[in-house]
């Protein structure tokens, strides 16, 4: 990551300079007009240079939004996903650069616009990432329907996996294409938690939330330089419906902190909108950070240009996003869906804002070595990486060497079954520790190796940040040797070769001894018939084990068919793997006038 704006650094390096705590709040509220709970508070940015504008190309205030010229750029990321970014419905665009950990789909509705942008959009702050760079970076799929495309005029599509469907500007497939961010989902998750929590209760709050039905009701206590609010209901009104977002007595340059605790949350607002100045929400839109620490399921709906970046923790989580707009950072370390109302309009949006707010220090509580643990799945013979091998990953717990996966000791199983990609590849982000990986499917047409565990890994401080890896080879399952049965067709008197014949091969199925080619428990005809060739030959080949008879349906011209016209049975065994079996049938010539075709027979 670059580092933030010699803009926002200027103002840091000055508010220290002058002994307050909290950098931004410093720089535009004098500190003696600041309670002792600002002046003693510690304060930070979000983790890994998150949250404000990047690079040279910086604007001193983002213009509020609109679709005039493009006059500065932000080389930071606005949208970070840690899982999925599905786009369906009747979904617009996403400003600015968008960075997807798995896959980036886009099946839009039918009769809804083919296009979805990213980097540059025609209506937004017009703050995009610098020309030529990355727009939308992902560590698997981009999947684009059929009949749609995606927009990312003037900037890179950088992929780890396959890219399919229609990509307007520059694709690059990188297998490492996340790597420079896949710290992050852990760093938001780690955060999201610290600014919800402290010592596992809620983060004290220094004002109220209350749901009035049409509005809920941020009261702010004025002086602190973070204000905190602590919410555990639906920001919606007693029905479901959206309802206004309304912030009081929020002192000037003050960060505001909104946790959103629960599980299943769903916010439907009409506040916010278009025009800075007609709506009270839009002032606060750089300092205000919405954190669902908890969310699985979070809805984020209603009519309003939703105002303030958000930030969702539990990866996971999926968050459905229908609001006209969203205008600030959006950070999750889930999956998202930007979508469209099952009912109303589309065109919806994501617009890039910076987040400048000074928010709770994290990094005084030491945070658990973390790093990632892979497997690299490949053939035993050739090397090559095999996907769609299905792996467990295990902690080992119980302090007995070795695996262990039932019983009341059992080692600690860490998540699901992981599916090897492309690559290849399973990886976990974990804590230190030992841990093993156990194949539990292995690829089409390989054998699961036995043993089939692999490890123990050993991470740790001093390779948690390359991680560790362990290389597991299967070999392909044996294939049954295969058996073939040749014809060679003569003439009964000279023996000279006969092309023409034409045989079916039928193979023994119904217990019955000889062929039986109708009623009601035939025996089995195997593919199409063969015609012998110029030499006389014809064949039947890759025959499992079985007793087989041939049937000779035509003959040459000027033969006729035999009395009888069924030879065998011939059997391939087992214990002849890839025997070549070869049948000399011979014909005799017919008189002359009396043709020489033979009748099909029906035994």
């Amino acid at each position: 990551m670059k580092t933030i704006s010699r803009r926002l650094a200027g103002l840091r390096a000055r508010a220290r300079s002058a002994g307050v705590t909290c950098a931004v709040a410093a720089a535009t509220v004098p500190a003696v007009l600041l309670g002792p709970a600002a002046q003693e508070a510690a304060a930070a940015p979000l983790p890994g240079g998150l949250g404000p504008c990047v690079g040279d190309s910086c604007p001193d205030r983002h213009p509020g939004i609109n679709n005039g010229p493009i006059t500065h750029r932000d080389d930071g990321v606005n949208i970070f996903v840690g899982a999925d970014f599905l786009v369906r419905g009747r979904a617009a665009e996403a400003e600015g650069r968008v960075v997807v950990l798995d896959d980036f789909d886009m099946a839009k509705d039918t009769g809804a616009s083919a296009v979805y942008n990213v980097g540059v959009v025609g209506v937004g702050s017009r703050v995009p990432p610098p020309a030529g760079s990355d727009f939308l970076v992902t560590g698997g799929d981009v999947t684009v329907a059929t009949g749609q495309r995606l927009i990312a005029e003037g900037g890179v599509v950088r992929h780890a996996g396959t890219a399919t469907g229609t990509i307007e500007g520059t694709t690059v497939r990188d297998p490492r294409a996340t790597a420079p961010y896949r710290a992050l989902r852990d760093q938001l998750t780690d955060a999201s938690q610290c600014y919800a929590r402290v010592d596992g209760s809620p983060r004290p709050a220094t004002g109220t939330a209350v749901n009035q039905g049409g509005q809920t009701l941020f009261t702010g206590d004025g002086t602190s330089a973070l204000q905190v609010f602590n919410v555990d209901f639906d920001l919606t009104t007693a029905g479901g419906g959206q309802q206004g977002l309304v912030f009081r007595n929020i002192p000037a340059g003050a960060t505001i902190l909104v946790n959103v605790f629960g599980a299943n949350r769903v916010l439907s607002t009409y506040s916010g909108g278009i025009d800075d100045a007609t709506d009270p929400l839009n002032g606060y839109r750089e300092r205000l950070l919405w954190n669902f620490p908890d969310s699985t399921a979070l809805s984020l709906a209603g009519t309003g240009q939703f105002q303030g970046s958000v930030l969702v923790g539990a990866q996971e989580s999926r968050t459905t996003v229908t609001l006209p707009g969203i205008n600030g950072r959006f950070f999750t370390t889930g999956s998202l869906v930007h979508t469209s109302a099952a009912t109303g309009g589309g065109g919806q949006e994501f617009h890039a804002y910076p987040f400048t707010g000074d928010l709770p220090d994290c990094g005084s509580t030491p945070q658990p070595v973390r790093g990632e643990v892979r497997v690299v799945k490949r053939d035993a013979d050739s090397g090559a990486v095999l996907p769609g091998a299905r792996f467990e990953l295990w902690e080992e717990t119980n302090g007995v060497a070795g695996l262990q996966v039932s019983g009341a000791g059992a080692d600690t199983r860490v998540g699901g079954v992981c599916t090897t990609d492309a690559q290849g590849v399973c990886a976990r982000t974990v804590e230190e520790g030992a841990y093993y990986w156990r194949e539990v499917g292995a690829p089409e047409g390989y054998e699961l190796p036995d043993p089939a565990v692999f490890g123990p890994l050993e991470l740790n401080a001093s390779n948690a940040e390359r991680g560790v890896q362990v290389t597991a080879l299967n070999t392909r399952t044996p294939q049954p040797a295969r058996g073939s049965l040749w014809i060679h067709k003569t003439d009964a008197k000279n023996g000279e070769p006969l092309p023409g014949a034409v045989f079916e091969l039928w193979r023994e199925t119904n217990g019955v001894a000889g062929l039986q080619t109708g009623g009601a428990r035939p025996d089995t005809r195997q593919g199409a018939g063969c015609s012998t060739d110029e030499i006389g030959v014809c064949s039947f080949t890759e025959l499992p084990a079985g007793t087989y008879y041939l049937r000779e349906t035509a003959v040459p011209e000027g033969y006729v068919l035999p009395e009888d016209p069924v030879t065998g049975p011939y059997v391939l065994t087992e214990e002849n793997p890839g025997e070549e079996v070869v049948v000399e049938v011979a014909n005799q010539r017919g008189e002359p006038g009396k043709g020489g075709k033979g009748r099909d027979r029906t035994l």
